[in-house]
């Protein structure tokens, strides 16, 4: 038996359909691989962002300490400046 036309083109239409649909679920898949990769990233940099803030921070305050404590003392035999 031969198939009419019509039912040969809803066959077509069909295994089109299916063939999209296939296809969108693997771009949505790519994309949501890229979007979890990039929020992977974003939340490596800012972790790494703040770690050189605090770091940035301890050196700062370090440097400061060093500086307050060294310009505590004098050198012997000068006489103190009021």
């Amino acid at each position: 038996m031969l198939k009419s036309a019509k039912s040969r083109a809803e066959e077509l239409f069909t295994a089109t359909q299916k063939k999209d649909q296939l296809a969108l679920k693997e771009k949505e898949k790519v994309q949501r691989e890229r979007a979890d990769h990039v929020a992977g990233l974003r939340a490596l940099r800012l972790a790494k962002e703040a770690a050189d803030k605090d770091a940035a921070e301890e050196a700062d305050a370090a440097k400061s300490a060093a500086k307050t404590k060294k310009s505590s003392r004098l050198p012997k035999g000068q006489p103190r400046q009021s």
